[in-house]
């Protein structure tokens, strides 16, 4: 029997998605889990693996199991056996075709900014900051450069395990929130890019906000991010950026699955 699960993380305790011998990874707690709840050994897919500190919000993994449940048996006798930091959200059998990362059609991130004079606090850890104030405009006009299939090497991490550097970056999309210059409060705000695509490289999202900060403070022009992914080097692009406000948003499946879509119901963050 194959089941699929939806999950969701705060990344900030663990090293990242994919075991390691240490066991402090998300899919060794999972694992774990699991196997107390099933009393058999269980060994997990997801649909894209999360760097340390990055969060999940809903990871899709399957799993294959002699173990007879129920899919509310799976969320809350899984659950019993997660730490608070982590949590099943849906539980689904599915066909045996099923594979969390190769049925993706798309996976989609968020990174969430805080825009302020001073360090975050109470958002420490879950957001990036910048003291220095971003140019909307300018970063906007940077992302032409970087959508549809292109070879995204300058952004790609020297351990990236993937076969090949061309992605497909469908879609980009930056908001922000909050009080302005101009206001009686402090000049602060959140800012939220979002990223889709059909797959993403090692820390590749990462990069290319680095790229974006550099971009929004005027230090390069929008035409630089041309420069970067013609240059096909790593050594070209912006350091990698903090993984505090990177969210693992989903992936998307096409619907004859009949997953549930959970990703707008994170439309709340900033």
């Amino acid at each position: 029997m194959r089941v699929a699960l939806g999950l969701s993380y705060d990344g900030t305790a663990y090293e990242g998605w994919q075991s390691q011998s240490s066991g402090r990874t998300v899919q060794d707690r999972l694992e774990h889990a699991l196997g107390r709840f099933a009393n058999e050994g269980i060994t997990t897919l997801c649909a894209g693996r999360t760097d340390a500190g990055v969060h999940g919000l809903m990871q899709v993994v399957h799993f294959d199991t002699t173990a007879e449940r129920t899919p509310y048996a799976w969320v809350r006798g899984t659950n019993t056996h997660l730490p608070a930091d982590i949590a099943v959200q849906w539980a689904q059998p599915v066909p045996d075709s099923f594979h969390s990362r190769a049925s993706a059609t798309s996976r989609r991130y968020a990174y969430v900014l805080l825009e302020s004079p001073v360090r975050p606090s109470v958002e420490a850890r879950r957001v990036g900051w910048v003291f220095q104030p971003l140019n909307l405009d300018a970063m906007q006009a940077a992302l032409p450069h970087l959508l549809g299939e292109r070879d995204f090497t300058s952004f790609r991490a020297a351990a990236c395990q993937a076969l090949s550097p061309i992605k497909n970056l469908m879609r980009v999309e930056i908001s922000r929130r909050g009080t302005r210059a101009g206001s009686q409060a402090p000049d602060t705000c959140y800012w939220r890019f979002e990223f889709e695509a059909s797959a993403f490289l090692h820390h590749m999202i990462r990069n290319i906000m680095g790229c974006l900060i550099v971009i929004g403070q005027g230090k390069k022009s929008p035409s630089w991010m041309a420069e970067v992914v013609a240059a096909r080097s790593r050594d070209a692009a912006a350091p990698t950026f903090m993984p505090d406000g990177l969210y693992f948003l989903g992936p998307r499946y096409d619907a004859h699955w009949g997953l549930p879509d959970r990703t707008a119901a994170f439309d709340w963050l900033p």
